[in-house]
């Protein structure tokens, strides 16, 4: 079935060419009913400023201003990818102006299935590598099939490979986790999309229904403010934001920067260039300490060398 896409461009057509095209016409080319052709003009009308004209002596459309011109309307994969993903981001964002922000990912949604332009408004943004799409993606397509995947993970704890049966995908304070179990759909727990260095498909699947989703992970986040961590950078950032974190406020090269999931955070940081984290104790108490444990590893893995 042609998208609502490509009966625009045709009815633009046939107003450029002077026919003064309408629904009726529309729903007959495409076999649509009336109703819907009449929402295809709407959108024409009101998303796409179309300066659409009926003129009751020829019963149908003109442009009013012959000088109009339809958007670039198609996206390349790769940019429907990077939608996809934003979609499911503002989907599950459930801080400031929450409301705003799931409706805006219901357009997304629909505009990756459709090729649609977005409206541009100022909206929350998100960090989103090469590397988190494509592992984004290749879950994705393994929950819808049920496929098992083969996961090279890395945490705080070390890095361990396993089997895994993905069920779903949720955000947590600007952090993404993949749902899913091992070897027993009880067992469920969740890892972070960050943490995943390497995932690969399998040709091996597993059985999943709605009894295997745990009512826990079904439950609404909760709001609540988000952590500031004072850091002093090289640079005073040109941006409102710092590796995907915004910055509320910055002094010199001094940045109050918000960040709701400490494990995510703390892993930035580990691997960001910054001088100096000035703000909170307990996180520069939680950087240190697994500081220290590191190079504990690093000094036990010397000494068993030397023996």
């Amino acid at each position: 079935m042609m998208s609502n896409m490509h009966r625009i461009h045709w009815f633009d057509e046939q107003i450029r060419s002077g026919r003064f095209p309408n629904s009726s016409w529309l729903a007959r080319e495409f076999e649509i009913s009336r109703r819907q052709a009449q929402r295809d003009i709407e959108y024409m009308a009101i998303s796409l400023r179309a300066p659409l004209l009926y003129l009751a002596k020829y019963r149908g459309y003109c442009y009013e201003d012959q000088t109009y011109r339809l958007p670039h309307l198609y996206m390349t994969e790769e940019e429907q990818s990077v939608l996809k993903y934003l979609a499911h981001r503002y989907r599950h964002f459930n801080h400031e102006q929450s409301d705003v922000v799931k409706r805006v990912a219901h357009l997304l949604e629909r505009f990756t299935a459709e090729e649609q332009k977005i409206l541009s408004r100022p909206l929350p943004t998100f960090a989103a590598s090469p590397k988190l799409l494509q592992h984004f993606e290749l879950l994705s397509h393994a929950i819808t099939e049920s496929l098992k995947v083969h996961i090279y993970y890395r945490d705080f704890s070390g890095e361990r490979q396993f089997p895994w049966c993905p069920l779903k995908i949720i955000s947590q304070y600007n952090a993404d986790y993949v749902i899913g179990y091992e070897t027993d759909p009880v067992q469920q727990s969740a890892l972070r999309l960050e943490g995943i260095v390497h995932v690969r498909l399998t040709d091996q699947t597993f059985e999943c229904n709605s009894d295997m989703q745990l009512s826990g992970w079904e439950e609404p986040l909760p709001v609540r403010k988000p952590f500031i961590a004072e850091i002093r950078l090289k640079e005073v950032q040109q941006t409102e934001q710092w590796q995907g974190y915004p910055i509320r406020d910055k002094q010199d090269q001094i940045h109050a920067i918000e960040f709701y999931d400490t494990e995510a955070f703390m892993q930035q940081l580990f691997i960001s260039e910054w001088e100096e984290l000035i703000s909170p104790g307990w996180l520069r108490r939680r950087m240190q300490s697994h500081a220290d444990t590191i190079l504990n590893r690093l000094q036990n893995s010397n000494h068993a060398q030397v023996k």
